[in-house]
């Protein structure tokens, strides 16, 4: 049936419309994160008129609320390094084995059954794997080393890691599944047996979305909240040692916004000074894994 100009106009007329209603979508989400960047970074501004930028990134004391007032960030981005780097130990060997075992080695149905399994581990409470690293993963650290504070870097580090497995694993697995079996072929055909294929042809041909799935994983724990408030403990010192009580940016920042501050006050504004560097070091993040993926992309 041939559509008539009426109903051309009409098609046309509806197309507009969806076209502005996506439009505002996205312009909503364009117009949060300028509010969020400019109430961040204007607030911060205003923290940096009475406290100078270069005791706040190299002094090594931070008692924001206690006199004499410090406002040295290293022991909070100290503490924060710790718990990503810790964690990164933990779920990248194991998130990427995960994912070589699934795309290499895993019959379909083990596929199906696994990696379901694997990932429910995402949908756990961050607090609840907080509790689970004091109440757990704590214990048994003193056991091994009686040394253990109760409250530590290592048992948090331990649980975040736990938390962003799935992250590694899940991607990881669907950048290696994404690679042509024919090139796999290829591989076998030449007598390389499957840990060869996984090492040296299925892995560099992901390394890409891998590379990118590790560096969100590092943000993801850099960013982490509920588990370091709970498990890593509230002191901010500056300490390498991950069996000792120590406080991130995230845990600091809870501490904060609990209430007890007045708004306003120079002790309110640290909030929003470490709420930038958080800012800036998630930002510097994501455009490392914007890198990784532009410059080892694979197409086939």
């Amino acid at each position: 049936m041939r559509k008539t100009s009426q109903d051309m106009a009409r098609l046309r007329t509806g197309e507009l419309v969806v076209e502005k209603v996506l439009m505002s979508f996205a312009a909503v989400s364009i117009l949060t994160t300028v509010a969020i960047v400019l109430i961040l970074f204007g607030e911060t501004f205003a923290f940096f008129r009475e406290v100078s930028l270069f005791e706040f990134l190299t002094g090594t004391q931070w008692t924001p609320t206690l006199q004499p007032r410090s406002f040295g960030i290293l022991p909070l981005l100290i503490g924060t390094m710790m718990i990503a780097i810790g964690s990164s130990l933990v779920s990248l060997p194991l998130g990427l084995g995960s994912a070589i075992y699934l795309s290499e080695y895993a019959h379909k149905k083990v596929r199906r059954i696994v990696k379901p399994v694997l990932e429910i581990l995402a949908g756990i409470p961050s607090i609840v794997y907080g509790f689970f690293a004091l109440t757990f993963i704590t214990p048994i650290l003193q056991t091994i080393i009686p040394d253990t504070q109760v409250f530590n870097a290592a048992s948090a580090s331990i649980a975040v890691g736990i938390m962003t497995l799935p992250m590694v694993a899940s991607l990881s697995e669907d950048a290696m599944m994404a690679v042509p079996d024919s090139i796999r072929q290829g591989a076998y055909a030449l007598g390389s047996t499957r840990f060869e294929v996984a090492a040296k042809v299925t892995i560099p041909a992901a390394m890409s979305s891998i590379g990118a799935a590790f560096v969100l994983a590092i943000s993801r724990a850099i960013g982490e909240t509920m588990i370091v408030a709970i498990a890593a403990g509230q002191s901010p010192v500056l300490t390498l040692n991950p069996l000792k009580s120590i406080q991130t940016m995230t845990g600091f920042m809870v501490n904060i916004s609990l209430g007890d501050i007045q708004q306003g006050t120079l002790e309110f504004k640290t909030l929003f000074a470490v709420g930038t560097m958080l800012f800036l070091l998630t930002l510097l993040m994501n455009l490392v894994a914007r890198a990784i993926i532009k410059k080892n992309r694979e197409v086939y």
